[in-house]
């Protein structure tokens, strides 16, 4: 932000988070950018400096953004309690000034799956024995089986998985491990691949990266993209598939067969149980639609 009486605190903030928080840089340039934002408004409403800012003029700031995404809202909002928790707890001024702003209400986009009928089709479609098709076959299945985030496929080795235990152990976010099973079409599948698919693609400069692209390296993210939409493509599949609608669909097929929510919470590597329940928001629906559609007292009297 440009220099000014709002600077000083605004550039103490953010050596704090460097520092003490840790976060990341493209999070400390958000937070820096909305404080700045905030800081051009209230000197507009006769706000001297950040100690001045009163809880009126901040909350005009928030209306001022109405218009826009309310994500980007509630982002803003935190930027600005952190800063002022943070004035507070270092003693630049004596009160919290967003203590009273309210939250903007978030609607929870319910996460899209496939039918078990399009997840075996999707499956079904590389159905070759050439390296590529073998490759494919494993990557699919196992990205079902496992329900592991893209990021966490791209990375895997081959000293993750243990496939006669039928286990994967999985880096997550933050670097978090966790144990994960292996069903049994993914095992074999897996095993198909390495024993006659992965040796065709090692190159000089190949490592232990458990699937491979044609340059002996391991897949990215956008490449493992691409081979799920050429599959889905190939399955006849008309809706938008990305990568982590498989992960949605081992979560909501684990939930409708009768799975402990606590044990898909565990597989997913969610740090809170609140983040894995939307899945029981995806079951209550696809309950409420076969109900409205099957029961014979659901049909209007004609």
């Amino acid at each position: 932000m440009q220099a000014g009486p709002f600077a000083s605190d605004v550039d103490a903030y953010l050596a704090y988070l460097d520092l003490e928080r840790g976060l990341s840089r493209n999070t400390r340039e958000n937070y820096e950018r909305d404080l700045g934002q905030c800081a051009a408004f209230v000197a507009k409403r006769g706000a001297a400096d950040w100690r001045s800012v009163t809880a009126s003029q901040a909350g005009e700031w928030l209306r001022s953004l109405s218009r826009g995404a309310r994500a980007s809202q509630a982002r803003k909002l935190t930027a600005l309690r952190m800063f002022a928790r943070f004035m507070v707890r270092e003693r630049l001024r004596p009160d919290d000034f967003t203590a009273l702003l309210a939250s903007p209400k978030l609607s929870r986009r319910l996460p899209q799956s496939l039918t078990t009928d399009e997840v075996s089709r999707l499956l079904a479609a590389p159905s070759g024995g050439d390296p590529a098709s073998l490759r494919d076959r494993g990557l699919l299945e196992l990205f079902y089986s496992s329900g592991l985030r893209v990021s966490e496929l791209a990375a895997l080795t081959l000293q993750q998985i243990d496939l006669e235990a039928g286990f994967i152990r999985v880096f997550g976010k933050g670097s978090k491990e966790r144990a994960v099973p292996v069903g049994a079409r993914a095992r074999d599948a897996v095993a198909a691949w390495v024993a006659s698919g992965r040796p065709h693609f090692v190159k000089g400069r190949t490592r232990s990266e458990l699937f491979l692209s044609s340059r002996g390296t391991s897949l990215s993210r956008v490449s493992l993209w691409s081979i799920v939409r050429k599959h889905a493509k190939r399955a006849g599949i008309t809706k938008a598939v990305k990568p982590h609608l498989l992960r949605h669909s081992f979560a909501t097929h684990l939930l409708s067969g009768g799975a402990d929510l606590r044990a898909i919470q565990e597989m997913l590597g969610h740090a809170s149980i609140s983040t894995t329940q939307i899945y029981t928001s995806v079951e209550g629906r696809r309950l409420l639609e076969q109900h409205s559609r099957y029961h014979p007292r659901n049909n209007k009297a004609k």
